[in-house]
């Protein structure tokens, strides 16, 4: 089985991810009666990747999205002790200090299928990395004039195959993308 990482992630019309401060308050506006697909990508999901401080920030959220799929969080700052995993979180979690191709190796070699990787740091160290396969965009409509982007500066061009758009009533529009394989 090969591993393969994949992003699902939303960002403002404007391509930015979080307010300059990392507050994702404008999310609030995102009606929650549509169904975006999340729960069906995440049944095919085998282990999440996420960074610090997305780990903390999802912590605050209350519910546990992820059920009891195994949790990494990529921190060269933290432990596992520094950061309490309350009782709510079913999730196995994990601090791994490594680099994002130290972490992939090991999945491979564990057998792996299905990586989310989520947290726009992480998103951006996979991509650079070249261990970024699919990426679910979804842009909100709304215009946050600056913030966290989503993607960084990169030593080259990486093309991607569109695979799929779906619009929904909201004005949300979903789009995947699959990393071109270059020869």
């Amino acid at each position: 089985m090969s591993t393969e990482a994949h992003a699902f992630i939303a960002t403002s019309l404007d391509g930015f991810i979080a307010r300059e401060d990392g507050a994702i308050d404008w999310l609030d506006g995102v009606p929650d009666t549509e169904d975006h697909g999340f729960d069906e990508f995440l049944d095919g999901v085998d282990a999440l990747v996420m960074g610090r401080k997305t780990f903390e920030q999802v912590l605050g959220f209350g519910e546990w999205a992820y059920g009891e799929r195994r949790v990494v969080v990529l921190s060269r700052s933290r432990t596992q002790a520094s950061i309490p995993v309350p009782e709510h979180v079913s999730s196995p979690v994990e601090f791994f200090g490594g680099t994002p191709e130290d972490l992939f190796r090991r999945e491979e070699s564990a057998g792996t299928g299905r990586l989310y990787v989520d947290g726009g740091q992480v998103i951006q160290s996979f991509l650079a990395a070249g261990l970024l396969h699919q990426i679910n965009l979804t842009r909100i409509p709304v215009l946050l004039g600056g913030g966290i982007p989503l993607f960084g500066p990169l030593d080259s061009d990486v093309w991607w195959e569109h695979q799929s758009t779906r619009s929904f009533p909201s004005g949300l529009v979903q789009t995947v993308y699959r990393r071109k394989e270059t020869s």
